[in-house]
């Protein structure tokens, strides 16, 4: 799920659905069954693990005549009162965030990090289905830079394009639009204007502070802002800048809450932004995160007024590091990491920023374990597949995903799915399928971009507004910002995917050196 705010991207996990207990059992002999719970989802499933089942347990202070048990579900901690009128103690029960397992506390979600020579990739898990993976190379000073802050040059201005070349000193020259400078209307050349041409206000040999917002993928480089914003826990500071914002996830009574902490918090001359994580943090908390992101901007300004020198002046931390940032909270069950050097900074990382949260942060000994990290947790199992270009459906329907230059196509087909009672049905369950599964393909993949989806037509127009609701709701989950059309009459759907970085396939892998990516070989002698 995206939330932007001065194109700053939020990232929030759904909730976990919390287990009712089930009535309790009048007149059944002791240890009667409770009821069954679902049945655990298969790899590549992308239900959340099932809730845990309910445990039978005697009432306290003893079982009743006719064998009474009250069952005490997996995520409630019992309280005890004193007795009744009756003598037997009562109790109640407290909810309280995720499941509980002896004692901790476990969420939806995991994270696994596995270290390798020269590139460390890093699963993100909702139950046992793989929804994220990434990988960071070693050379991704010049590739995986999304997020650093740069000293650059401006080496030429291109007024066709609205856009100026930017020299940071890296291999490849970045790109700045119009849309992303900040200027001063006095400085503008000729006059001050409503919307001034980029020629006037930048030109070649000038020095700006800038920062990446989007990797450079392929013949194309990085993008560049001129807004510069420093991300942390709980709020994103926007040095030299008015803004200000609380994230809409909030509710209303937090919103307000917030608000009057920030008001004594928010530092004079800067911009303040307060992220979804914000929810339920004390003034003291967002003081400290303030403090440390104002004393970062001044050890950015400093280390800019040192030389003119296109260079690097603040670099964001390991893409480990980096994805707690966003996304941990109590919805993590756990971080497993198999590098004790990495472990030992994500976990100071972590203990810093929420010391409740460090428990949750383990290392996993590859010496004394007996299978690989991605291999105990099936994410090596899941990763094969999404290579693959056909996924299947749990019903039999599948998905064919073909990417190109230009877009990827989704092709959805009823394949081994007959159904049941007509066609019609048939065809709108499996487009049902099919939408959920997709949005995890996106996910997964991390797939950018123009995305044509051919769902199989349906006669009737509100299986198809049925359809493009799951689609839209699936999406939802995705932090990346998406825009999805309506499907037409022909069955497809349109919609754009915000491109940051490599795809999950050319993260791990390379072009063909026979074909050259095309798939196929000449046959040179009827040539």
């Amino acid at each position: 799920m995206t939330e932007s705010i001065s194109g700053i991207p939020e990232t929030e996990m759904p909730g976990d659905a919390t287990p009712q207990g089930t009535p309790a059992h009048n007149g059944a002999a002791p240890g009667a069954d409770a009821t069954e719970a679902p049945g655990r989802p298969r790899i590549g499933d992308t239900r959340p693990a099932p809730p845990p089942r309910p445990v039978l347990r005697p009432v306290v202070g003893g079982a009743t005549a006719e064998g009474q048990v009250t069952p005490v579900a997996a995520d409630e901690s019992s309280i005890s009162e004193g007795p009744d009128e009756g003598g037997t103690k009562r109790s109640r029960t407290r909810r309280r965030g995720g499941h509980s397992s002896r004692g901790r506390s476990v969420g939806r979600y995991s994270m696994c990090v596995h270290v390798q020579p020269g590139a460390t990739q890093i699963a993100m898990l909702e139950g046992r289905s793989l929804v994220e993976h990434y990988v960071a190379r070693g050379s991704d000073e010049t590739t995986q830079i999304d997020g650093n802050i740069y000293w650059g040059r401006v080496q030429n201005v291109l007024p066709g394009m609205e856009a100026a070349f930017i020299d940071i000193g890296i291999p490849k020259n970045a790109v700045l639009y119009r849309g992303d400078v900040r200027y001063d209307r006095d400085d503008v050349e000729g006059g001050s204007k409503e919307q001034p041409r980029i020629e006037d206000v930048l030109r070649p040999g000038q020095t700006i502070l800038c920062q990446v917002t989007k990797n450079p993928i392929g013949a194309k480089g990085a993008r560049l802002t001129q807004e510069v914003s420093l991300p942390g826990r709980f709020a994103v500071l926007v040095p030299n800048s008015d803004t200000f914002g609380i994230s809409k996830r909030l509710g209303d009574n937090e919103r307000r809450r917030l608000r009057r902490i920030i008001d004594d918090v928010k530092p004079a001359g800067h911009g303040l932004i307060v992220r979804t994580a914000a929810e339920g943090a004390s003034a003291e908390e967002l003081s400290r995160d303030v403090t440390s992101l104002l004393a970062q901007w001044r050890a950015i300004e400093v280390e800019a007024a040192r030389s003119d020198q296109p260079r690097l002046l603040y670099g964001e931390p390991d893409l480990a590091v980096r994805l707690l940032r966003e996304e941990l909270n109590n919805e993590y069950r756990s971080v497993t990491i198999d590098n004790l050097e990495l472990y030992e900074q994500v976990r100071s990382y972590v203990a810093s920023v929420s010391p409740e949260l460090a428990e949750r942060v383990e290392f996993y000994d590859t010496g004394v374990e007996p299978l690989p990290l991605f291999e105990r947790y099936h994410v090596h199992e899941q990763l094969h597949k999404a290579l693959d270009r056909k996924v299947w459906l749990p019903s039999g329907g599948s998905l064919i995903i073909e990417r190109t230059e230009a877009l990827t196509v989704i092709d959805v087909n009823t394949g081994k799915n007959v159904g049941k009672t007509n066609l019609e049905e048939t065809v709108y369950r499996n487009n049902l399928e099919a939408a959920e599964e997709v949005a995890r393909q996106l996910r997964l993949r991390d797939i950018g971009g123009i995305i044509v989806i051919d769902f199989i037509d349906m006669e009737i127009r509100e299986n198809r507004d049925k359809v493009a609701a799951a689609l839209r709701n699936a999406l939802a989950r995705d932090k990346t910002r998406t825009q999805v059309g309506d499907i037409s009459e022909l069955g497809l759907v349109e919609m754009t995917r915000k491109r940051i970085s490599e795809g999950l396939i050319e993260s791990l892998s390379h072009v063909c050196e026979i074909c050259n990516g095309r798939g196929i070989v000449l046959d040179a002698a009827a040539l």
